[in-house]
């Protein structure tokens, strides 16, 4: 049967299926399921060593019930943002406890953990519509977050110069300008 994306519609060039029946599973637990999806690796992808005729299968183990397939499989990859979310959290200092006292250390990871958050809502709020609102910590760092600029205060308005050859400063502007037409709260 026919995959499906994230939101729900049939992705093109991707399928799911159930190999349990095809399966020696008898040393399992009662109700384990072996569910496959296969698709074609996105533009660019690494092919891995168990990637088969330029096809990427990727399959995974649940007691989950139920007869459909895409819904489930779609429910274990969206699972799967969670670990993404965990090693967001290690690119951006969870990697390591630099501090020697505990005290220390909490407020370390408070400042990582409020990074992680204010990242997640820039993405959703300012990169909507962009590649650039599923780039990982590292990349956002290099693309946007370095990107050269300068402030400027003159009669009372603050003007943000950034620099006209950054690759990224369209993209910047843009996220600025949806930031600046959300509606102020309260």
């Amino acid at each position: 049967m026919k995959a499906l994306n994230s939101d729900g519609i049939e992705r093109e060039g991707a399928w799911v299926t159930e190999l349990t029946g095809d399966l020696y599973l008898s040393s399992w637990p009662a109700g384990m399921r072996v569910i496959v999806r296969k698709e074609e690796p996105h533009v660019g992808a690494q092919l891995r060593i168990t990637d088969i005729d330029g096809m990427r299968y990727t399959a995974f183990a649940t007691n989950q019930a139920g007869d459909d397939l895409a819904r489930l499989e779609v429910a274990h990859r969206l699972r799967a943002r969670c670990e993404d979310r965990i090693r967001n959290g290690k690119d951006t200092g969870l990697e390591n406890l630099p501090l020697k006292a505990f005290a220390g250390n909490e407020i370390w990871v408070h400042l990582v953990m409020l990074a992680l958050e204010l990242t997640a809502w820039t993405q959703m709020l300012a990169l909507t519509g962009t590649e650039a609102r599923r780039y990982e910590p590292k990349r956002l760092r290099t693309r946007i977050f370095e990107t050269a600029g300068k402030i400027i205060t003159t009669g009372r308005r603050k003007i943000l110069h950034l620099a006209a050859t950054a690759p990224e400063t369209p993209l910047i502007l843009k996220a600025l300008e949806r930031l600046r037409s959300l509606p102020a709260p309260g």
